[in-house]
C-alpha cells in the first residue's frame, strides 16, 4: 500500500496556513502511516466491562478526588511499590513541582507501611482518571520480558536476525518543532528534500536492505516477532553461555496491527483463541502461512545490546529507568505525566480477583492510547509470560500528583 509522506518544509507550509487543530489532524493522518513513540504491544480484546458505579459523563479526563474513594488503597502493600516511586523521583526530582514529593519519599520509613499511606496522603492528590466520552473503566493488558536463544553467528538454528536501527531511518521529534505536537515523532527515511515512509516489515523482509545491521541470530522466527511486540527481551547466546539484554532501540513508523485480530478477521480462530499460545500453535500447524501471518503487521523494531548487570531488574522504560516488575505500567503520556504514580483497579488475568495496587508509570506504548490505559508489567519467566498473555481485563485508574503540581502541568 502507498503511505503518504510529509517533508518539513511541508509540515512548515501547512502551520503557515491551518489553525493547529487542522494542522494536527493532517499531522495524524501522516503519523498513522510513518510514526510511533515506542514499541506496539498489541491492543487486546476486552472481555465483558464489569459493573460501573458512575453513568458516563463528559468533561475533563482528570478528575480530583479522595483515597478514601481509591477501591483497595488501604489494603495495598506500599513497600512493595517504594522501588519503582523511588527510581521515578530521581528524575522527577528535578522539577520544582516534584521536589518536595520526592524529597519526602526518600527520607520517609520505607518499611512502615502505615507511614508510607500517611505520605502519600500527605503530599499526593488522587485524580481519576476518564475516558474523553466520559466513562471511567478502559483496558487494561500486560506485557514482560522474554527469554530468546541466540547466537553471534548465522548457522544451524540460528537463522532469524534480531537488527540494529539502519544508519538511514530518520526520526524527527515534531514537538521539538511544535510543542502543540508534544510525544509525536515522525519516522522515515530522506529521499531527496522529502521524508518518505520508511519499509513496512513485509519489505523489509523482501529485500536485502537490512544486510549488515545484524545484532544476533536467534532459532525461532515467532519468538523473534513477540520480542518486537514486547519491545524488549533478553537472549542467552549459546556459544558464550552469557545472557545479554536486547533493548528496544527505534521502530520503522508503521503502526502495530494485530496479527491475533488478522488470523480472527481471516475466519483461522476465534478472539477467544487468539492467544500468544494460540497463535504459536496455528503456525506450528501452517508453516507456509508462517511469513503471510507476520507480514500482516508492518510495523518493526528495531534493537540495541545491553549488558545484564542484575537479572532481577527490568529493562528500561521510557522514562529511562528500569521497570519493576509487576509495579511499572506503560501508559498514554499524552494524559498521564511520565513518572507519576497511579493506583490501578482491574482484576487478576482472566479472573474477576480483585488486583487493587499503587503503580508507576514508567513506560509506553504504540498500542497504549487513551487517559484510561494501562499495560502492566509482569517482569521476566514463564509465570510473567503466561500472566502478561492472558491479561486483557477492564480496569480504572487515578493518577497521584502532588499537591503542588496543578492537574494538566
Amino acid at each position: 500500500m502507498n503511505l503518504p509522506s510529509m517533508s518539513l518544509s511541508r509540515l512548515s507550509t501547512l502551520k503557515n496556513r491551518l489553525s493547529l487543530p487542522a494542522l494536527i489532524a493532517v499531522v495524524a493522518l501522516t503519523l498513522a502511516a510513518c510514526s510511533t513513540t515506542e514499541p506496539g504491544r498489541p491492543a487486546k480484546t476486552p472481555p465483558t466491562p464489569p459493573q460501573s458505579t458512575k453513568p458516563a459523563q463528559p468533561g475533563p479526563t482528570m478528575r480530583p478526588t479522595t483515597f478514601s474513594a481509591l477501591p483497595g488503597w488501604d489494603k495495598d502493600d506500599l513497600r512493595e511499590a517504594m522501588p519503582a516511586v523511588l527510581s521515578s523521583c530521581s528524575v522527577l526530582s528535578r522539577r520544582p513541582d516534584w521536589r518536595a514529593a520526592c524529597a519526602a519519599a526518600n527520607q520517609v520509613n520505607a518499611a512502615d507501611v502505615g507511614l508510607l499511606r500517611a505520605f502519600f496522603e500527605t503530599y499526593f492528590t488522587p485524580y481519576q482518571m476518564y475516558n474523553e466520552d466520559g466513562s471511567d473503566t478502559g483496558l487494561v493488558t500486560g506485557y514482560y520480558e522474554p527469554l530468546l536463544r541466540g547466537s553471534r553467528k548465522r548457522g544451524g538454528a540460528f537463522q532469524t536476525p534480531l537488527y540494529r536501527a539502519p544508519d538511514d531511518l530518520l526520526t524527527v521529534d515534531l514537538g521539538s518543532v511544535y510543542p502543540d505536537l508534544k510525544n509525536m515523532r515522525l519516522r522515515g527515511r530522506l529521499v531527496g528534500k522529502k521524508i518518505l515512509p520508511y519499509p513496512s516489515r513485509a519489505e523489509l523482509m523482501q529485500s536485502n536492505a537490512l544486510a549488515g545491521s545484524e545484532l544476533v541470530w536467534v532459532d525461532d522466527p515467532v519468538e523473534a516477532f513477540f520480542l518486537q511486540v514486547q519491545g524488549s527481551g533478553r537472549v542467552y547466546i549459546t556459544e558464550t553461555r552469557e545472557t545479554v539484554r536486547v533493548a528496544y532501540a527505534d521502530q520503522n513508523g508503521h503502526p502495530y496491527k494485530s496479527i491475533g485480530r488478522y488470523l480472527v478477521d481471516k475466519g483461522e480462530m476465534s478472539l477467544s483463541q487468539a492467544s500468544a499460545q494460540g497463535i504459536k500453535a496455528w503456525v506450528i500447524a501452517n508453516p507456509a502461512r508462517k511469513e503471510e501471518l507476520l507480514n500482516s503487521n508492518p510495523s518493526y523494531v528495531f534493537f540495541k545490546e545491553e549488558k545484564l548487570p542484575d537479572p532481577s531488574k527490568g529493562p528500561k522504560g521510557a522514562q529511562g529507568i528500569p521497570l519493576t516488575p509487576q509495579r511499572s505500567i506503560a501508559v498514554d503520556p499524552q494524559f498521564v505525566p511520565l513518572g507519576a504514580p497511579v493506583f490501578l483497579a482491574t482484576t487478576q488475568p482472566n479472573s474477576d480477583k480483585p488486583l487493587q495496587r499503587l503503580m508507576v508509570a514508567q513506560d509506553t506504548g504504540g498500542a497504549i492510547r487513551g487517559a484510561v490505559r494501562a499495560d502492566f508489567f509482569w517482569g521476566f519467566g514463564d509465570e510473567a509470560e503466561d500472566k502478561a498473555g492472558a491479561m486483557k481485563q477492564r480496569g480504572m485508574t487515578w493518577v497521584l500528583l502532588p499537591k503542588a503540581m496543578k492537574a494538566g502541568n
